[in-house]
């Protein structure tokens, strides 16, 4: 289950490559080199620390988040010595701080292998008691006795035996026993040894006791979550089939709200409330109701309840959802009939957007139970695949094509990828076209208006890629630590907070696009001052900034008001640039553009091709083509052209001016 809740986070802009290079950028661009003394190097590195410190300081920030996370990354074949580094693991933030060193190894171990403190679960008891965290009137509310049953699936690959047996002893214990008629277990191809014999062996003995209520499925290939949670609908047999992953467990009344709810609409899918079991102590910690959506790069999210919830003042209601999280329950023939989930789809993430937008747009609808609870540990990395933004991309992209209409492109541009020739195989989505039409869906458009109206459309967007400079393509404009809002120059990785998108109003937004209206703004490159800042863009609108840009591919990009330039600014001291910026490939329509500056600082926009020289004696750079001679203040060139000094031109040069 993949679903972020709404809070600012570091590492939401810090997904960024390892193999980093800190690069401080103080200065403009140009044709040639002209060497600067070494004393004004110096001088210049000793007297202004402060803002070139502060940007070391934020890439140094950077590097820090990525490099916990790369340390947390599991390695199934980790070396024993650097096991030994147990200081570092967040495992033991809050937890086993009284262990000894090869307990705390073992758990180490475990934790890297799962993605939670295994070594815990290993010695909780499966039968546990969890605190009732159901709204008050749900307690109240009586349900009569001819509910339809439900079969149970958990699904998993390389879980924690003491995890999955839990997660079917709070099933077992907390389903009345006359509305659970089974449990089906799909393993999608673990190798895992307790996942063999062990678990087998439980089968076997609970099914002594209740012949066939527990079901074991073995893929013998990993098929990925989606299709495994596809077999386990095949394997089930009543009415209403629930659909969860293997590290749940289950609240007190979680199921007869659901059923309730199905049986009066069979068209209805029913996800319940989702607590969060901690990774490390393994506490149930209680989340606010929430009604489930997703981002433009189909990420799901959790969602704050519509108004017209709110509305009603009653905490027991249904909740209205756009989508779902991956966990569900729905009727059994219903699935069938709505199309299953998107078996075309590579092992997880996407298909509970698709299904929750397909079954809005065919007729039927999706709701959150707040009397429904179930705790779900929320791993601290995910073990089972190495790129799951590769999987979820690719899934995102099948449901563009299918269901989006005219607003697939907002999945693309979200993915910083062309809509046309985007390099990516979806595979074929034939099938998945003829579903639509037999189902006689509504468009998107309908379901923007009427079911998720919260969310932000981008249709001003004339041109999107990266911010580049031609004469450093290996860096890109970044947005930077969400606490600040000074955009940085760092290597390009091709992650979201190097994402730019160019609005038909000359606003260039860097970084993620803003899904919701709820949600904070989207950032806008604004001149404050005469410094490139980011902020959000209504606020910046509002204050009536300057935030609007001239650009052409290929030529300079001029803050419309200031007329001030982006310019590339190096740091060694060595090499001073000035050009006027080149690139290639239109803007209008033209997919992903590769947008050709880079930038930290604002200069007066280039006026020359002919290089700069340095004047030791004046301590300036010499334009001698155009007359001008710019002073160098604290080993920074001033560009401004009322500091300037006009000089004798170069013959045939237009006249200098200063205005």
């Amino acid at each position: 289950m993949v679903c972020a809740r709404r809070m600012k986070t570091l590492a939401s802009t810090c997904v960024i490559l390892s193999g980093m290079t800190n690069i401080a950028c103080l200065l403009y661009v140009g044709w040639i080199t002209n060497s600067v003394h070494e004393k004004d190097a110096e001088r210049k590195l000793e007297e202004d620390k402060g803002e070139t410190l502060r940007i070391i300081e934020r890439l140094e920030r950077l590097e820090n988040v990525v490099n916990s996370h790369i340390q947390e990354r599991p390695q199934k074949d980790r070396d024993d010595a650097a096991d030994l580094s147990l200081s570092d693991s967040p495992l033991f933030l809050r937890w086993g701080r009284e262990l000894g060193p090869e307990s705390r190894r073992v758990a180490l171990h475990k934790f890297q292998y799962y993605g939670y403190n295994a070594y815990l679960s290993d010695r909780l008891s499966l039968d546990r008691a969890i605190p009732d965290l159901r709204p008050d009137g749900c307690k109240n509310i009586s349900y009569h006795a001819s509910l339809p049953q439900v079969s149970i699936v958990f699904i998993f690959v390389d879980e924690a035996l003491s995890v999955i047996l839990r997660s079917v002893h709070s099933a077992m214990r907390r389903t009345p026993s006359h509305l659970l008629r089974e449990i089906i277990l799909v393993d999608d191809s673990s190798s895992n040894a307790e996942l063999t014999e062990n678990l087998q062996r439980f089968v076997e003995e609970t099914n002594q006791r209740r012949p066939d209520f527990i079901k074991l499925v073995r893929h013998t290939r990993q098929e990925g979550l989606i299709r495994a949670r596809v077999s386990g609908w095949r394997a089930a047999s009543a009415p209403v089939v629930a659909l969860f992953d293997a590290h749940v467990e289950f609240n007190v009344g979680w199921a007869e709200p659901i059923l309730h709810r199905i049986q009066e609409d069979r068209r209805r899918v029913i996800s319940p409330s989702f607590d969060n079991i901690k990774y490390d102590t393994f506490e149930v910690e209680e989340y606010p109701l929430s009604a489930h959506g997703f981002d433009w790069e189909l990420w799901c999210r959790y969602l704050n309840p519509p108004r017209s919830w709110w509305s009603q003042k009653n905490h027991t209601a249904p909740i209205r959802s756009p989508a779902l999280i991956g966990c569900f329950v729905v009727d059994r023939r219903y699935f069938e009939e709505i199309g299953l989930l998107d078996e075309g789809m590579e092992v997880y993430g996407g298909e509970n957007v698709e299904l929750g937008i397909r079954v809005w747009l065919c007729g039927g609808s999706v709701e959150v139970l707040p009397c429904s609870r179930i705790a779900h540990i929320e791993r601290a990395h995910k073990p089972y695949t190495d790129d799951l933004a590769a999987h979820v991309r690719r899934n995102a992209f099948r449901v563009a094509e299918v269901w989006m209409d005219e607003f697939k492109n907002h999945v693309y541009m979200a993915w910083n990828i062309p809509l046309q020739n985007s390099g990516i195989d979806i595979g074929d989505i034939s099938g998945r076209k003829l579903l639509r039409d037999r189902l006689q869906c509504r468009p998107f458009r309908w379901f923007l208006k009427n079911i998720y109206s919260e969310m932000r459309t981008y249709a001003d967007t004339i041109a999107y890629g990266e911010l580049r400079n031609s004469l450093r393509p290996d860096l890109c404009v970044d947005q930077g630590p969400d606490t600040d809002n000074i955009p940085i120059l760092y290597l390009c990785h091709g992650m979201t907070p190097q994402n730019v998108y160019y609005t038909s109003s000359g606003q260039l937004r860097v970084g993620v696009l803003s899904p919701t209206i709820d949600d904070n703004d989207n950032k806008c490159l604004v001149d404050v001052n005469g410094r490139p800042r980011l902020l959000e863009c209504s606020y910046a609108g509002n204050k009536r900034m300057k935030l609007s840009w001239l650009f052409t591919q290929g030529g300079s990009i001029q803050n419309a008001e200031s007329r001030y330039c982006l310019e590339l600014v190096q740091s060694s001291g060595v090499e001073i640039w000035e050009r006027n910026l080149s690139g290639s490939g239109g803007v209008k329509d033209a997919g992903k553009t590769a947008f050709d500056v880079s930038l930290l600082e604002f200069l007066v926009c280039p006026l020359s091709k002919k290089p700069l020289r340095y004047d030791e004696t004046s301590n300036e750079l010499i334009n001698e083509e155009l007359g001008i001679a710019y002073p160098i203040l604290d080993g920074i060139p001033n560009m401004i052209p009322q500091d300037a000094r006009l000089i004798k031109k170069t013959e045939g040069a237009e006249k200098p001016t200063t205005s």
